[in-house]
């Protein structure tokens, strides 16, 4: 937005002004809004001055901020051509506006016209109330999943070239949101599925992300079918993979195609999948399922004396082993790694299922020896106690005689209860066909697969930029609400990295969410409405740098008068 000074009736006032496409006349549209009077406030009477209410400046005002170097409306709008801007919001303000609810003060679309009233920083020179939920959902309605992905390339590349993102390695991962749709409502995204929240009454939405290394920074996204897989998922991303692939190089000026990596889970694993990442130009780290060939062959021979060692660096609390072998017909490198805190929660968790096994097991065993429960009923209810992870690799369990008469007899074996702990808990086989990386390297990526779960717990329920409460019906309206989410994540993710700080997210955004305006309602003793004044709070040293950052100042002027600090009594004045 451009701010200027102009006078009106004799008086002058602070303006705003945005220009945007009109898809209809074929040529940009200007806009301006009045932000308010740019004269000195008036001598007031203190004693009959009023507090009528706060408004919102250091959050909104941060994101906006970091929305304009994007330039995120316009690329938007270019994205999903035919979106004009006559007479409403184009899709690029709605989009903004939304993303600036879900992070601030998430809601239902209804009252996304009364969030922006209460705001002084602006996502349009638009009045707050043309953003309402018929507008969104008429914008829905004409955008699809292939212009999102393109708007979500664009400002992929505009992110990675303005704030110097490391994209070498990129963590890919899924989850999915609980929806309260009605069974008989139709579509195709609301599905019941497997539930991340462990409900199964529920249909859900599903959300795959594609994150950068350094800063949590969302670089591509794909809404899906709640009742979909994980692996059809990434494969659907391809196109979009080998898109995002060449605007990254662009946007980091390379000359030669970078060498990429995604980081993956074991729920991803398939040879097919490993070839197509490799045709687009990316290379793999991924956590096989135990349970595989190549990773019962791996811990194998982890198992032996003297394959597990100390890494180097930051990592020397940590203990790999590492091969190289064929993973089906894929030559792939196999790092085994040893986590003290997977092995400690993990016996944890045996220890509590074995207790609720020898309950039920003592409770088969008294109704064997009293012939209440037949041979077939009693094999089944052991197989169902001892179903839970790893159990029935060390309980042993003996059922014999006839159906009618059924003997049965049990014990926990104490050493294969410590060979299992000693060669399979707490261990993970990793499998990347990046052999020139180091071991510590292949480890230090694979742990960047963190960076997509704090994104989710980000998105989930009391997070930062929750996806939900969602009172979206059509699936258009679920993929424009999923995709307005996930901009918001972008923008928070980038604020952070623009702040500099070392501080959780949570505590930014609560920093900046302190930096309101009070309006004080007060009379100067003359004739005529009585004017409202914005008072500025008072600001920390975090708070200040903030307000330079993201030149809050222009939205509020009475802002500069806090940045200068008092001297202490023992320095010059």
């Amino acid at each position: 937005m451009h701010f200027f000074e102009r006078e009106i009736g004799g008086r002058r006032y602070r303006l705003a002004a945005q220009s945007v496409w009109d898809s209809e006349l074929g040529r940009p549209t200007s806009r301006q809004a009045v932000l308010g009077p740019a004269g000195p406030p008036p001598t007031v009477d203190l004693g009959e001055t009023r507090t009528v209410g706060t408004r919102a400046v250091g959050d909104v005002g941060a994101l906006v901020w970091v929305a304009e170097q994007l330039d995120l409306v316009g690329h938007i709008n270019r994205a999903c051509a035919g979106q004009g801007a006559k007479g409403g919001p184009s899709i690029g303000e709605m989009v903004l506006a939304v993303a600036l609810q879900r992070v601030c003060a998430p809601g239902a679309k209804r009252d996304l016209a009364e969030f922006l009233d209460e705001c002084i920083p602006r996502a349009s020179c638009l009045r707050a109330s043309t953003f309402t939920g018929q507008a969104f959902h008429r914008l829905a309605k004409s955008v699809n999943e292939r212009e999102l992905e393109v708007a979500q390339v664009a400002l992929a590349r505009a992110a990675v070239a303005r704030f110097k993102l490391s994209t070498d390695v990129l963590a890919f991962d899924t989850t999915n949101f609980d929806t309260h749709i009605a069974t008989t409502t139709p579509g195709e995204l609301a599905r019941r599925g497997h539930a991340k929240s462990k409900r199964s009454d529920l249909r859900v939405v599903g959300l795959g992300l594609l994150v950068s290394e350094t800063g949590h920074v969302p670089l591509l996204y794909r809404t899906y079918a709640g009742n979909g897989s994980d692996q059809g998922v990434l494969d659907s991303c391809l196109e979009g993979l080998g898109e995002l692939h060449d605007a990254l190089d662009e946007a980091e000026g390379r000359k030669r195609p970078a060498s990429r990596t995604v980081v993956r889970d074991g729920g991803f694993w398939s040879p097919q999948l490993e070839l197509n990442l490799e045709v687009v130009g990316y290379y793999s780290v991924i956590s096989l399922p135990l349970s595989h060939n190549a990773g019962e062959t791996a811990l194998a021979f982890a198992a032996g004396r003297g394959a597990m060692k100390k890494l180097a660096g930051k990592l020397t609390d940590v203990r790999a082993a590492r091969t190289r072998g064929m993973v089906g017909d894929l030559d792939r490198t196999l790092v085994v790694v040893e986590s003290k805190e997977l092995l400690e929660g993990q016996k944890r968790g045996i220890a509590a299922a074995v207790v609720k096994a020898t309950a039920e097991l003592e409770k088969l065993q008294r109704l064997a020896e009293s012939g209440r429960i037949s041979r077939s009923s009693l094999e089944h209810r052991v197989k169902k106690a001892l179903r839970r992870e790893h159990l029935s690799t060390f309980v042993v369990v003996e059922v014999g005689g006839t159906d009618q008469a059924p003997t049965f007899a049990w014990h926990v074996d104490a050493d294969r209860r410590q060979h299992l702990e000693q060669t399979r808990l707490g261990r993970r086989v990793l499998c990347t066909d990046q052999h020139s990386w180091t071991t510590e390297r292949i480890v230090h990526a694979f742990r960047g697969q963190w960076n997509v779960e704090e994104l989710f717990r980000r998105a989930k329920k009391g997070g930062i930029a929750p996806w939900g409460p969602s009172f979206q019906r059509a699936d258009g309206s679920l993929r424009l609400h999923t995709f307005a989410t996930v901009v918001g994540l972008m923008l928070v993710s980038l604020v952070k990295i623009a702040l500099r700080t070392t501080d959780s997210v949570r505590t930014m955004m609560d920093s900046l969410a302190d930096i309101r305006a009070t309006l004080v309602r007060t009379t100067t003793g003359g004739m005529g409405r009585r004017p409202t004044v914005a008072l500025a709070p008072e600001l920390t040293t975090g708070q200040r740098r903030a307000v330079k950052i993201f030149e809050l100042e222009r939205w509020m002027p009475a802002l500069a008068s806090c940045m200068a600090t008092r001297a202490r009594p023992d320095e010059p004045s």
